[in-house]
Protein backbone atom coordinates (compact mmCIF):
# COMPACT_ATOMS: atom_id res chain seq x y z
CA UNK A 1 0.00 0.00 0.00
CA UNK A 2 1.32 3.27 -0.80
CA UNK A 3 1.47 6.04 1.93
CA UNK A 4 -0.27 9.44 1.00
CA UNK A 5 1.25 12.07 -0.13
CA UNK A 6 1.74 15.05 2.87
CA UNK A 7 0.68 18.18 1.38
CA UNK A 8 1.76 21.73 2.32
CA UNK A 9 -2.68 22.55 1.86
CA UNK A 10 -3.07 26.19 3.86
CA UNK A 11 0.41 27.91 2.94
CA UNK A 12 -1.02 30.72 4.79
CA UNK A 13 -2.42 29.37 8.04
CA UNK A 14 0.46 26.77 7.78
CA UNK A 15 3.04 29.30 7.52
CA UNK A 16 1.32 31.13 10.43
CA UNK A 17 1.45 28.53 12.52
CA UNK A 18 4.80 27.71 11.94
CA UNK A 19 6.21 31.22 12.66
CA UNK A 20 4.27 31.67 15.56
CA UNK A 21 5.84 28.61 16.98
CA UNK A 22 9.52 29.52 15.99
CA UNK A 23 8.38 32.77 17.73
CA UNK A 24 6.83 30.77 20.95
CA UNK A 25 10.61 28.90 21.73
CA UNK A 26 12.55 31.70 20.97
CA UNK A 27 10.49 33.39 23.85
CA UNK A 28 11.15 30.32 26.00
CA UNK A 29 14.84 30.40 24.81
CA UNK A 30 15.79 33.83 25.62
CA UNK A 31 13.22 34.08 29.20
CA UNK A 32 10.80 36.68 26.93
CA UNK A 33 13.02 39.11 25.72
CA UNK A 34 12.38 38.60 22.32
CA UNK A 35 8.54 38.14 22.51
CA UNK A 36 8.29 41.18 24.83
CA UNK A 37 10.95 43.64 21.77
CA UNK A 38 9.17 42.19 18.99
CA UNK A 39 5.87 40.35 19.01
CA UNK A 40 4.21 42.48 22.20
CA UNK A 41 2.53 45.75 21.21
CA UNK A 42 2.47 48.65 24.01
CA UNK A 43 2.41 52.07 23.29
CA UNK A 44 5.54 53.56 22.58
CA UNK A 45 7.24 56.61 21.36
CA UNK A 46 5.67 57.18 17.43
CA UNK A 47 9.68 57.72 16.08
CA UNK A 48 9.98 53.92 17.69
CA UNK A 49 10.23 52.18 13.77
CA UNK A 50 9.30 48.64 16.37
CA UNK A 51 6.06 49.99 16.84
CA UNK A 52 5.05 49.96 13.73
CA UNK A 53 6.10 46.40 12.97
CA UNK A 54 4.55 45.20 16.58
CA UNK A 55 1.42 46.48 15.45
CA UNK A 56 1.48 43.26 12.98
CA UNK A 57 3.65 41.07 14.49
CA UNK A 58 1.91 41.29 18.40
CA UNK A 59 0.01 38.26 16.61
CA UNK A 60 2.69 35.60 16.49
CA UNK A 61 3.73 36.09 20.08
CA UNK A 62 2.28 33.91 22.46
CA UNK A 63 3.11 34.34 26.72
CA UNK A 64 3.94 29.94 26.75
CA UNK A 65 3.05 26.91 24.87
CA UNK A 66 -0.28 26.99 26.35
CA UNK A 67 -1.61 30.36 25.14
CA UNK A 68 -0.39 29.01 21.74
CA UNK A 69 -1.95 26.20 21.66
CA UNK A 70 -5.47 27.61 22.86
CA UNK A 71 -5.11 29.98 19.94
CA UNK A 72 -3.74 27.84 17.06
CA UNK A 73 -6.00 24.55 18.03
CA UNK A 74 -9.18 27.27 16.61
CA UNK A 75 -6.94 28.42 13.88
CA UNK A 76 -6.14 25.20 12.66
CA UNK A 77 -9.49 24.01 12.50
CA UNK A 78 -11.04 26.62 10.92
CA UNK A 79 -8.39 28.37 9.26
CA UNK A 80 -7.37 26.07 6.28
CA UNK A 81 -11.40 26.12 5.32
CA UNK A 82 -11.51 29.79 5.10
CA UNK A 83 -8.40 30.14 3.19
CA UNK A 84 -9.65 27.60 0.62
CA UNK A 85 -13.03 29.77 0.45
CA UNK A 86 -11.84 33.50 0.27
CA UNK A 87 -8.57 32.22 -0.58
CA UNK A 88 -4.92 32.98 0.31
CA UNK A 89 -4.23 36.09 -0.22
CA UNK A 90 -7.77 37.80 0.53
CA UNK A 91 -7.44 35.82 4.42
CA UNK A 92 -3.83 37.01 4.89
CA UNK A 93 -5.26 40.45 4.09
CA UNK A 94 -8.16 39.92 6.64
CA UNK A 95 -5.85 38.97 9.15
CA UNK A 96 -2.91 41.94 8.80
CA UNK A 97 -6.07 44.01 9.36
CA UNK A 98 -7.66 42.13 12.38
CA UNK A 99 -3.98 42.60 13.95
CA UNK A 100 -3.92 46.01 13.28
CA UNK A 101 -6.74 47.00 14.27
CA UNK A 102 -6.42 45.37 17.30
CA UNK A 103 -3.18 46.91 17.90
CA UNK A 104 -4.24 50.23 17.15
CA UNK A 105 -7.30 49.63 20.12
CA UNK A 106 -4.97 48.21 22.46
CA UNK A 107 -2.76 51.59 22.23
CA UNK A 108 -5.42 54.21 22.18
CA UNK A 109 -7.41 53.28 25.05
CA UNK A 110 -5.77 50.33 27.29
CA UNK A 111 -1.70 52.29 26.62
CA UNK A 112 -0.55 50.51 30.32
CA UNK A 113 -1.49 47.21 28.69
CA UNK A 114 0.85 44.57 26.55
CA UNK A 115 -1.23 42.96 23.88
CA UNK A 116 0.55 39.45 22.20
CA UNK A 117 -1.31 36.42 21.20
CA UNK A 118 -3.41 35.65 17.80
CA UNK A 119 -7.00 34.84 19.79
CA UNK A 120 -8.17 38.27 17.53
CA UNK A 121 -7.68 36.41 14.72
CA UNK A 122 -8.93 33.08 15.98
CA UNK A 123 -11.86 35.05 16.82
CA UNK A 124 -12.16 36.97 13.50
CA UNK A 125 -12.35 33.21 12.30
CA UNK A 126 -14.55 31.70 14.51
CA UNK A 127 -17.30 34.20 13.32
CA UNK A 128 -16.14 34.74 9.90
CA UNK A 129 -16.57 30.87 9.36
CA UNK A 130 -20.52 31.59 10.52
CA UNK A 131 -20.67 33.40 7.23
CA UNK A 132 -19.30 29.92 5.37
CA UNK A 133 -22.46 28.78 3.76
CA UNK A 134 -24.83 32.16 3.43
CA UNK A 135 -26.50 33.20 0.51
CA UNK A 136 -26.78 37.38 -0.63
CA UNK A 137 -29.86 38.85 1.69
CA UNK A 138 -29.55 35.86 4.21
CA UNK A 139 -28.20 36.54 7.85
CA UNK A 140 -27.33 33.05 9.04
CA UNK A 141 -28.77 31.95 12.41
CA UNK A 142 -24.83 29.81 13.70
CA UNK A 143 -23.75 33.70 13.36
CA UNK A 144 -26.23 34.92 15.71
CA UNK A 145 -25.60 31.76 17.93
CA UNK A 146 -21.93 32.24 17.82
CA UNK A 147 -21.92 35.88 18.11
CA UNK A 148 -23.95 35.44 20.91
CA UNK A 149 -22.10 32.37 22.67
CA UNK A 150 -18.30 33.80 22.09
CA UNK A 151 -18.77 37.62 21.90
CA UNK A 152 -21.49 37.53 24.92
CA UNK A 153 -18.97 36.13 26.99
CA UNK A 154 -16.17 37.75 26.14
CA UNK A 155 -18.08 40.80 27.02
CA UNK A 156 -19.57 39.49 30.40
CA UNK A 157 -15.53 38.48 31.11
CA UNK A 158 -14.75 42.02 30.47
CA UNK A 159 -17.01 43.06 32.42
CA UNK A 160 -16.94 40.89 35.67
CA UNK A 161 -13.41 38.94 35.01
CA UNK A 162 -9.62 39.86 36.47
CA UNK A 163 -7.50 38.13 34.25
CA UNK A 164 -4.87 38.48 31.42
CA UNK A 165 -7.06 37.50 28.70
CA UNK A 166 -7.78 40.38 26.47
CA UNK A 167 -11.46 40.20 25.60
CA UNK A 168 -10.56 43.25 23.66
CA UNK A 169 -8.83 41.36 21.25
CA UNK A 170 -11.76 38.54 21.11
CA UNK A 171 -14.41 41.61 20.83
CA UNK A 172 -12.63 43.12 17.78
CA UNK A 173 -11.42 39.86 16.18
CA UNK A 174 -15.14 38.67 16.03
CA UNK A 175 -16.33 42.21 15.15
CA UNK A 176 -13.74 41.93 12.10
CA UNK A 177 -14.54 38.70 10.81
CA UNK A 178 -18.26 39.23 10.77
CA UNK A 179 -17.34 42.68 8.64
CA UNK A 180 -15.30 40.72 6.56
CA UNK A 181 -17.83 37.74 6.06
CA UNK A 182 -20.76 40.06 5.39
CA UNK A 183 -19.06 42.69 3.11
CA UNK A 184 -16.98 39.89 0.98
CA UNK A 185 -20.47 37.80 1.16
CA UNK A 186 -22.05 40.96 -0.70
CA UNK A 187 -19.45 41.19 -2.94
CA UNK A 188 -19.28 37.38 -3.51
CA UNK A 189 -22.97 37.09 -4.62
Amino acid sequence: MKMPKITYNSPVILSFTLLSLVVVILGFITGGAVTQAAFTIYRTRLSDPMFYLRLFTHVLGHADFSHFMGNFTIILLVGPMLEEKYGGKRLLMMIAFTALVTGLINVIFFPATGLLGASGIAFMMILLSSFANSKSGELPLTLIFVAVLYLGTEIINGIFAADNISQMAHIIGGCCGCLFGWFIGKQRN
